[in-house]
């Protein structure tokens, strides 16, 4: 994992955070980001970290079971979306949008319109997942975050955001049924099928 820190007092930033995140964005895609590595900013610092298998299977399998509820069109991968905060610019490993959600004329989602988020923790990066991250998923008050963690086979659930929190949470091994009926998201989740590791 690679971080780098975006200061205030050193570049010239724009009038507002979307403004900057634009300028930041920009500057990557110039960049030559490795192949197979992620990038997202998160609090004003750069994080590019290198996909694994194990993290590409599980994201595979919770896309294949979003996508009996979800059309294609209403999910995204690693796709920017800015999130509140300073300086948030996340590429979620899976995003569902409400229905009648479209991305703007720039062609980005917006996070009011994001009903359910799933980050499959990284060593490096997992204090982002369960800290910044998931601050910032609560004050847009995404209805459902799912943390997976391959390293201990475990996945974390969050739900019912209120005041830059979630209200309630709910642990289970791999192996679990995670029923997300209630929420926004109406359907079942199985993680038998998550790899380990």
């Amino acid at each position: 994992m690679v971080t780098i820190a975006l200061h205030d007092d050193r570049t010239d930033m724009a009038d507002s955070d979307e403004l900057s995140l634009d300028e930041w964005f920009e500057r990557l895609e110039r960049m030559p980001v490795p192949e197979g590595f992620k990038v997202e900013i998160v609090e004003g610092n750069v994080f590019m970290s290198p996909q694994r298998q194990t993290h590409w299977e599980i994201i595979a399998d919770v896309y294949e079971q979003l996508r009996t509820r979800y059309p294609r069109k209403r999910l995204a991968s690693d796709v920017r979306i800015d999130f509140p905060g300073h300086l948030n610019g996340f590429a979620s490993d899976i995003a569902a949008f409400r229905e009648g959600a479209e991305p703007t004329p720039q062609g980005r989602w917006r996070h009011e319109d994001v009903e359910f988020v799933a980050e499959v923790i990284s060593k490096g990066t997992a204090v982002n997942d369960y800290g910044p991250k998931k601050a910032a998923y609560a004050t847009a008050k995404v209805a459902v975050y799912l943390v997976v963690d391959p390293y201990v086979g475990r996945c974390r659930v969050f739900t019912l955001p209120k005041d830059g929190d979630y209200a309630s949470e709910l642990t289970v091994d791999f192996g679990t049924e995670i029923n997300l009926k209630d929420t926004p998201v109406g359907l079942t989740l199985t993680t038998d099928e998550f790899p380990r590791g």
